[in-house]
């Protein structure tokens, strides 16, 4: 009975100090880290949250850059980092669901020493046709490429990119051969795309919006899992491939033992800078379709994604090493 008694009184004692400790959360600057160049979409929405979160909270939330290595270095850094609400994390599907299956010896775990606090939005990508290919639809696509077996080609942003491992799932799920060019990211993919050198592309409607008004390119399919509400008339390749849902995915996490309480109240803060109109209007631009979830929802969603792609990441044959 005194076992069970001192047991309780340590939970008790464990909950109280984590109500204190959140709120008094924030009492000095927090750092949000970014795996990325700045200028991306994960740095434009890091900085805009950040700034939202530095009004309603009342402490600076500081974006740091640390690019590289897959975003390999900076996730490691959140994870090693103390467990206070102090460090957190702005990644993409890469460092969370890809990179496990790309790296032999990966630093970190995507669950264990992580602390979900909430998918912050996605972002689909597009498959994007010459229009000198003569096709208007998907099914116009597919019935070319398989005339034409290992003739056509695709960009991506790279070897293990999300853009190289969804085309290789639609091209395992029918039966396609639609070769792949890897780029050194999007910035190299669509110029390419532009200039002739390829008859397909997978890009971001913001990298390649413009060329498609100006008719150089057609909008053939979203990867999403169903339209985007900014494209309502490109069909999802799930329409062809029930069950295709291929978006890239931005959140905040903090690392593994960050206590509940400060944890959950980030995330109800995310939320409300997400319904926040200057929010809305400086994101809408980046094709970004925000969402603001639970942690319990961000952690679930984290292993969805992480067993997706260990079949998909197979499939497309990537190694980071």
């Amino acid at each position: 009975m005194r076992k069970l008694l001192g047991w309780l009184f340590v939970v008790v004692l464990a909950a109280c100090l984590g109500s204190a400790r959140a709120q008094d959360y924030p009492n000095r600057p927090v750092r949000i880290m970014v795996p990325y160049a700045a200028g991306g979409a994960p740095d434009v929405l890091a900085r805009v949250i950040g700034q939202r979160l530095s009004d309603s909270l009342g402490q600076q939330f500081l974006v740091e850059n640390r690019p590289g290595a897959g975003g390999v270095a900076a996730t490691l850094a959140v994870a090693k980092s103390p467990a206070d609400g102090y460090t957190l994390l702005v990644p993409d599907i890469s460092q969370l669901a890809i990179n496990p299956f790309l790296f032999s010896n990966l630093p970190y775990d995507s669950v264990t020493d992580l602390a979900p606090v909430s998918l912050v939005a996605t972002i689909p990508l597009y498959l994007v046709a010459q229009p000198s290919l003569g096709v208007n639809t998907l099914p116009e696509l597919v019935a070319l490429v398989k005339s034409k077996p290992g003739q056509l080609s695709y960009g991506s942003a790279g070897i293990g990119s999300l853009h190289h491992i969804l085309m290789e799932s639609f091209n395992a799920a029918l039966g396609l051969q639609i070769v792949h060019v890897p780029y050194k990211g999007s910035g190299q993919s669509v110029p390419a795309f532009v200039g002739g050198e390829l008859p397909l592309l997978v890009t971001a409607l913001t990298a390649v919006g413009a060329h498609v008004k100006s008719g150089k390119g057609k909008l053939i399919a979203v990867s999403s899992g169903r339209r985007s509400a900014q494209t309502p008339d490109v069909p999802s390749i799930a329409e062809l491939v029930p069950g295709y849902d291929f978006s890239s995915e931005f959140g905040l996490l903090a690392p593994a033992r960050t206590p509940p309480a400060i944890v959950a109240k980030l995330a109800g803060e995310v939320v409300k800078a997400l319904k926040h109109p200057d929010t809305m209007q400086r994101l809408a631009p980046m094709g970004m379709d925000l969402v603001g979830s639970s942690p319990e929802a961000y952690a679930e969603n984290i292993r969805r994604n992480l067993e997706r792609f260990s079949k998909a990441v197979k499939i497309s044959g990537a190694k980071a090493d």
